[in-house]
């Protein structure tokens, strides 16, 4: 009865029982089934009593005649069956009228058909019905009062005790019974989930406090851990789940759910938890902070290894060097467009120093504290441009096995400089605009967009202008890179840079191959400034770094390719193939360069494209093919032009 558990239907008692139970009983009786909480017969005493009729007092449950004194009403049931007899003065009777009566409870245990009974004998405390009571019978009952008085005193000792320590705990505890109802909740659990002991014991307490999951599924009984406690027999220990409090707002705990066994039988649970949000959230923070560190950990790892392999690739030349003209007005441009964050697009022939240009613009501007990412992509397979620039996730294609960051995103606070970025896929060119636009992307297989602030610099030996024109190049992305044009002119349009560049680099190249430091004579530096020097900058090292690793006796001797050389008198003209007449065989700068131009198209409508082999096109002008392609870049000649549907 006191367990609350779902009422059994009471057994079948025949009237024969009931003329025992009550045959010497002059007073107010009650005959109780405690297991069903059911009266099962009152006398009329009784009914008198508590002004209700005896059939009225048999449809009631006992406990209901016993409001919020649940807990004393089992110690005194418990007691009686333990023993055999109990009494108490602690238990008070609620009349029909709604009043509380003071009353005496003495209850004895009856056996019958192997269910067990109590005669509950009721006493009105300003009644005086004792005086009538034999000498006998009241020494005898005196007797058991005493003796149940301190039995009542030790079981409510022990409820008392039992009370303070599920009052002074710290954790929530509650109690239920086999059908899941709630029997107890103690006040930690009632401050932790807004709800009073009131209002959830005798109710089914899952359907209250743990009826979801935390993003909002149902989460059905059969499927609770604290049910399984007592439908198992097992303990059951749970690290994180949600409790409902009463004003809907989810908290995250961990409790452990005991059963409770009465003679072998499972009869209910204890569950105790523990409010741990504030723990949780604390996690969750570490864990992001964590996640952020590593992320950081990576950036700056794969900063590093982008910083070793510059070092590496570098010519250690990193700063501008030159007197012309032309490299005045592009410092001048730096100065002006070092300081903004517009971007700026580097045009010029291989090899003019489009990249110590884009180093000098970060340099001066306000992100030199962050890092340069340079992008050759001119050097990406095509697959794997959007991967270079974006990053990808974890299985997001065969081989991504691990997540990976993008060149924009290692750039983010500083300068992504794309070198030949004419060789950006014409797919992938409306991504990068977006990029340019909004600083935002997507890794690949990642749904999250991610801002970055990245200025960009971009470099091309390609006429932008023509790709745009011939549908390879768009035309909305061109206007995006060219808002601060900077041209790079050739080494052969500004002869006065040779000398100072010559002598940085020999040098430098000293210095890195450890060998001892050699000068440069006037005439050396007279025969550098007459050679065309079609590969610029980066030819004039190799043929310094050649001519260093080939010097005598601190000599050096430049191998210059004669027929390259630049005519400065009509006396060390060369004579044409075929032996001309002197007057035919003399032209203007343009006329050279047109019959040069005409004739490598012409070879390369033969060749179909083809520059290298027996039968390519630099076989059949008699060059070597690193020369015919650097004239071909020169002239800006694009060999995809006469290559089948215009393939590489």
């Amino acid at each position: 009865m006191m367990d609350q558990i779902a009422n059994p239907p009471p057994p079948t008692v025949s009237d024969a029982l009931y003329q025992q139970a009550l045959a010497s009983h002059i007073h107010p009786t009650l005959l109780v089934h405690p297991q069903s909480d059911r009266i099962m017969f009152a006398n009329q005493a009784a009914a008198h009593l508590l002004g209700r009729s005896i059939s009225d007092l048999k449809s009631t449950a006992m406990s209901s005649l016993h409001k919020g004194q649940v807990p004393s009403l089992v110690v005194f049931s418990q007691a009686a069956l333990y023993h055999g007899f109990a009494w108490t003065r602690g238990l008070n009777l609620m009349h029909a009228d709604g009043t509380e009566i003071q009353l005496e409870h003495e209850a004895r245990a009856l056996h019958w058909d192997g269910e067990d009974y109590l005669i509950i004998i009721l006493c009105d405390l300003d009644a005086r019905h004792r005086r009538d009571v034999d000498a006998e019978a009241d020494n005898y009952l005196r007797e058991g009062i005493a003796e149940w008085r301190r039995a009542e005193r030790f079981f409510r000792e022990i409820e008392r005790e039992n009370q303070l320590i599920l009052g002074a705990a710290g954790e929530g505890i509650y109690g239920v019974n086999s059908d899941g109802i709630t029997t107890f909740v103690n006040p930690a659990a009632e401050r932790m989930l807004g709800w009073t002991a009131e209002e959830l014991v005798g109710k089914e307490i899952h359907s209250i406090i743990h009826h979801s999951h935390i993003n909002g599924d149902p989460y059905h009984a059969e499927h609770c851990p604290i049910y399984n406690a007592f439908r198992e027999g097992i303990v059951r220990r749970v690290d994180d789940e949600v409790f409902w409090r009463s004003d809907g707002k989810p908290i995250r705990v961990e409790y452990t759910s005991t059963p409770i066994r009465d003679h072998g039988l499972v009869i209910g649970a204890v569950i105790v938890f523990r409010d741990i949000t504030e723990r949780k959230i604390a996690e969750e923070k570490l864990h992001a902070a964590l996640a952020e560190v590593d992320r950081l950990r990576e950036r700056l790892e794969l900063e590093n290894a982008y910083l070793q392999e510059e070092i590496l690739s570098t010519n250690n030349h990193h700063e501008i060097i030159g007197q012309s003209e032309a490299i005045n007005s592009a410092l001048k441009q730096i100065d002006l467009v070092a300081p903004t964050d517009a971007n700026v697009l580097i045009t010029g022939e291989s090899g003019t120093g489009k990249e110590l240009i884009a180093r000098a613009i970060h340099q001066a501007s306000h992100r030199r504290d962050r890092v340069l990412v340079r992008v050759n992509c001119a050097a990406i397979p095509h697959e794997l441009f959007e991967s270079e620039f974006f990053g990808h996730v974890r299985g997001a294609f065969t081989g991504a096995v691990r997540d990976r960051v993008g060149r924009f995103e290692l750039a983010d606070g500083g300068t992504l400089f794309l070198d030949e970025v004419g060789e950006i896929p014409l797919e992938l060119q409306g991504k990068l605009l977006r990029v340019l636009q909004d600083q935002k992307f997507e890794r690949i297989g990642e749904e999250r967009t991610r801002e970055v602030n990245v200025r960009l610099l971009a470099a091309t030996n390609r006429d932008l202008k023509e790709e745009v024109r011939l549908g390879r190049f768009r035309e909305d992305l061109y206007f995006r890179l060219n808002v601060f044009p900077i041209e790079c002119r050739p080494l052969r349009e500004r002869p006065d840079d040779i000398p100072p560049l010559a002598t940085h680099f020999l040098r430098n190249i000293c210095q890195r191959l450890n060998i001892p430091q050699l000068t440069l004579t006037n005439g050396q530096v007279r025969s550098l400034m007459k050679y065309d020097w079609p590969g610029n900058a980066r030819e004039l090292e190799n043929i310094i770094e050649r001519a260093a690793i080939l010097a005598r006796d601190g000599k050096l001797n430049f191998d210059l390719p004669e027929p390259n050389r630049r005519e400065t008198d009509h006396g060390n003209a060369n004579p044409t193939r075929d032996q001309a007449s002197p007057q035919s065989a003399i032209l203007t700068e343009d006329d050279r360069r047109k019959h040069e131009y005409d004739n490598i198209i012409r070879a390369l409508e033969t060749t179909r494209g083809r520059i290298f082999g027996p039968d390519g096109a630099a076989a059949l002008l008699n060059v070597k093919p690193t020369t015919l392609a650097s004239r071909i870049k020169k002239l800006r000649i694009d060999r995809r032009d006469f290559t089948p549907s215009g393939q590489p």
